[in-house]
């Protein structure tokens, strides 16, 4: 067609040429727009070419059948191959099993055969930190999704104060100039004054067109990465010369045969105003630098660091359901299959973010950010928990995991842990209040580890699910996964955690385990010398006691030598009288 009209003369050669031009500029400046379109084709790339290469020759030989019996055959086979791609590939998910296969296969897993330690443990539950962001801003602000991540050596909540998406022309003109950074490990988030700092960044996650996160990374990627890579979670830090940046998790696609998404590096977007000139780079070639996997490790801010995307983690973490064999996830099997938990009324979901101390587990992990995971049996009725999964938050390639199964430890899982904190507490109205969010707890606590679980009673919005009370002294409750006990403790004082579980379990632990090394405070200089003190007095009425037994035993040989003296004395005087 375009041959023919192309061949008309020059006025139609013009046209096309002039409508060639136009189409690549399209393709070029609105790549972001259509890029979902090219990664669906590169998700679903071998089931594509399949289904249409034996379309191809089905409507082939449809066309070249003398019969009608044949072409009604042709017509059949289609059909039915079609049905049966659809009802096993969707409805069985056949496709989504064989993609989870093929992460396990990538997976570089490590078996680890002792727990690492919790520290830096976090107070408030992240909806909660959500709520209480939206409460320190103004109508025509919104508060990007907390992260949980490392700003100065410390854990911190971040989220960008930008302009809202419920009024379209702030996002069209205003920036973000604001970012809230709070402690994790405080019971008084505070958005104000310190924890709010001023920081420009002209592309942002509600911005509009090429001034949009997603819009800009996508622009920056080259044509291969435009069908391999996409743009997941935006993470708020600060780089090795201490400013802040923006930087966006990227997942890129691999394999032919069921493609698979894994850890596809980070872009990083410098803080500032854009002039023209920035203006002009971000609609033709977007912005950002991009720093691949193997290159994190030259840049210390992005070490130890959570740029890792949680569609990445939650499918590695639930493609561990195949240790026991390719078949084993099937209804027939299930000797070891185990999903990720899920958690009702909007809850943040599995990985929660911990900081481990993995310095005595005998391993070459780190310590730091891990996306931790508690995985459990397929059964709805089931809910002991099976592995515990630590994936580095940072991206690097390893994957740890513990079995709790196969060790026969009989540890209650997340699932299990609301009805226990409900339980433990009659009188609270749990309508309106709820447990969330239980993530790990573990330490060394009367001669071993234990593990326990560190959930928030949060109240929930009868109107929105998705609002939080945001109080700055919540309840707090430590479940022992082993014992099932629950220990209410003091958000304002983490130090007593401890002591306050073992006030509580220490009896039972001696019941069940035998023996048991009591909680002991350290003692202050103060109360050292005074058991010093106490000590020397003591010694010192030991030795004013044994004086005083020394002179009752000299003074009872004394008396029987007096006696001994008088019966000899009458002896005398009787021989005397009787002379």
């Amino acid at each position: 067609m375009i041959k023919n009209y192309w061949s008309k003369g020059a006025k139609q050669k013009k046209r096309v040429i002039i409508f060639l031009i136009i189409l690549l500029a399209l393709l070029f400046f609105f790549r972001d727009d259509y890029q979902p379109a090219l990664i669906f084709v590169r998700k679903f790339i071998f089931i594509i070419l399949l289904c249409f290469s034996l379309l191809y020759l089905g409507l082939r030989g449809f066309r070249k059948a003398v019969g009608v019996g044949k072409r009604i055959g042709i017509l059949f086979f289609l059909s039915a191959f079609f049905g049966i791609l659809y009802y096993v590939g969707w409805n069985l998910q056949f496709y989504d099993y064989m993609k989870t296969y093929n992460v396990f296969n990538d997976l570089n897993k490590i078996e680890i055969h002792e727990l690492p330690l919790t520290q830096n443990e976090r107070i408030q539950p992240l909806r909660n930190i959500f709520s209480m962001a939206n409460e320190s801003v103004g109508e025509t602000k919104d508060v990007s999704l907390p992260h949980l991540v490392r700003v100065d050596g410390n854990n911190q909540w971040t989220m960008a104060i930008q302009p809202t998406e419920k009024y379209y022309w702030q996002g069209l003109k205003d920036n973000t100039e604001e970012v809230f950074s709070v402690s994790s490990t405080t019971p008084f988030p505070r958005f104000s004054s310190e924890n709010r700092i001023s920081v420009t960044f002209s592309i942002g996650e509600s911005l509009k067109f090429s001034r949009n996160t997603y819009n800009a990374v996508v622009q920056r990627l080259n044509p291969w990465m435009l069908f391999n890579y996409e743009p997941s979670d935006t993470y708020y830090m600060k780089n090795d010369k201490g400013a802040w940046v923006e930087v966006v998790s990227l997942i890129k696609w691999k394999g032919f045969f069921f493609p698979y998404p894994s850890f596809g590096g980070v872009m990083v977007i410098e803080n500032g105003e854009h002039d023209i000139t920035d203006y002009l780079e971000r609609i033709t070639i977007g912005k950002g630098t991009y720093i691949a996997p193997d290159e994190m490790k030259n840049h210390a801010y992005l070490t130890k660091q959570n740029t890792l995307s949680e569609r990445v983690s939650r499918l590695q973490a639930e493609s561990l359901k195949f240790l026991a064999g390719f078949s084993d996830p099937l209804p027939w099997n299930m000797e070891s299959a185990v999903k990720i938990p899920t958690v009702p009324k909007d809850q943040n979901a599995q990985p929660y973010v911990t900081d481990f101390d993995f310095s005595d587990s005998k391993t070459d992990a780190f310590s730091g950010l891990y996306h931790w995971f508690g995985l459990e049996p397929v059964g709805n009725e089931r809910t002991s928990l099976s592995y515990s999964v630590f994936i580095p938050a940072d991206g690097t390639d390893k994957f740890y995991f513990y079995d709790h199964a196969s060790k026969k430890q009989g540890y209650a899982g997340v699932s299990a842990m609301p009805l226990k904190v409900k339980e433990s507490k009659k009188e609270y109205d749990w309508n309106s209040n709820t447990p969330v969010e239980f993530r790990p707890y573990i330490k060394n606590i009367a001669g071993r580890k234990r593990m326990f679980f560190l959930g928030t009673v949060s109240t929930i919005s009868s109107d929105n699910p998705e609002q939080f009370d945001g109080s700055a002294t919540p309840d707090l409750a430590l479940i022992d996964s082993e014992y099932r006990d629950v220990v209410w403790i003091n958000a304002k004082k983490p130090s007593t955690w401890n002591e306050e579980v073992y006030n509580q379990l220490n009896e039972a632990w001696k019941t069940s385990e035998g023996s048991n090394l009591y909680f002991e405070k350290q003692k202050t200089i103060l109360e050292q010398n005074k058991q010093v003190l106490d000590s020397i007095k003591l010694i010192s009425n030991l030795d004013k006691n044994q004086q005083i037994l020394d002179s009752i035993k000299l003074l009872s040989a004394q008396d029987k030598k007096l006696t001994e003296i008088e019966k000899l004395q009458r002896k005398i005087d009787s021989i005397k009288e009787n002379q």
